[in-house]
């Protein structure tokens, strides 16, 4: 039975191979986000339990069925499920193949209790655009460097996901003065950069306000706008003969290979053969 346990940037990284399951989960350092939760199993059955998170689940291969309140669901590829905390569930594969998701485990701060019963009635959610969503926030996750990226996706994650348990949707207005206070504060913190939650804490807005009040007005994404700051700094510094590694430093990007993959995708080359 090999396992790993490890210390890693985006927090403990527990990795566990038995026979017939493969199970990958850690904590990133995304403010909401609990846990994030990978598995493969053949023949795991889950007894009733329950989490003080809501529980967002993929399916991507295979099918589960499971119990919520004393009502028989089930969870396929097609579809989201989002469990509320604190009510209790099961959960066993629907084929004799197995199942492989995919979980964020949510805290209260992205979805409020008061939309427990809402969940309860309909756990399941057919929604393309949300499983999309939900799908990039997994890819965002698993690089590192990307927390202000992912933070935003997971703000409108729990933003869609509100919509489809509440009743009338909430109409998004422009705010030009809160996209100028941002722009200004990812200025003065290009470097050390800035979490969604600590500006939309420093600006007095909703995160999700925020990221859409900036995009909006500048036509790009808060994450995006940093980034392509960050890469204006290292060009600078790549064309007065700094090395590559001491680049990514001083310009606050997790490391070189993070630098490497924005420089290329900006740049549409590397920064060792830019500088060259």
């Amino acid at each position: 039975m090999p396992a790993t346990l490890r210390s890693a940037g985006r927090g403990v990284l527990y990795v566990l191979n038995v026979v017939g399951s493969v199970v990958r989960a850690w904590r990133p350092a995304v403010g909401g986000i609990a846990e994030a939760f990978h598995a493969r199993f053949t023949d795991h059955a889950y007894p009733m339990h329950v989490h003080d998170t809501w529980t967002l689940l993929l399916v991507d291969e295979g099918a589960v069925r499971y119990g919520l309140d004393r009502h028989e669901h089930g969870a396929i590829v097609r579809t989201v499920t989002l469990l509320p905390p604190r009510v209790a569930h099961d959960g066993r594969s629907a084929t004799p193949h197995g199942f492989r998701k995919r979980v964020l485990y949510l805290d209260t701060t992205l979805l409020d209790e008061s939309l427990t019963g809402r969940a309860v009635d309909g756990p399941e959610i057919a929604d393309p655009v949300l499983r999309e969503r939900i799908h990039l926030l997994h890819e965002t996750l698993r690089l590192p460097g990307e927390e202000l990226e992912a933070e935003s996706r997971v703000e409108f994650v729990a933003e869609r996901l509100r919509g489809h348990l509440r009743s009338a949707p909430v109409e998004p207005r422009r705010d030009r003065r809160l996209a100028l206070r941002l722009r200004e504060l990812l200025d003065e913190r290009v470097t050390a950069g800035v979490s969604l939650r600590e500006a939309a804490g420093m600006l007095h807005a909703h995160p999700v306000h925020l990221v859409r009040a900036f995009g909006v007005e500048f036509g790009i994404a808060p994450h995006q706008y940093l980034v392509t700051r960050r890469v204006d700094r290292a060009r600078r510094l790549l064309l007065a003969g700094e090395a590559p590694h001491a680049v990514a430093a001083a310009t606050g990007f997790y490391d070189q290979a993070h630098l490497t993959r924005h420089f290329k995708r900006v740049v549409g080359t590397t920064p060792a053969r830019f500088a060259a």
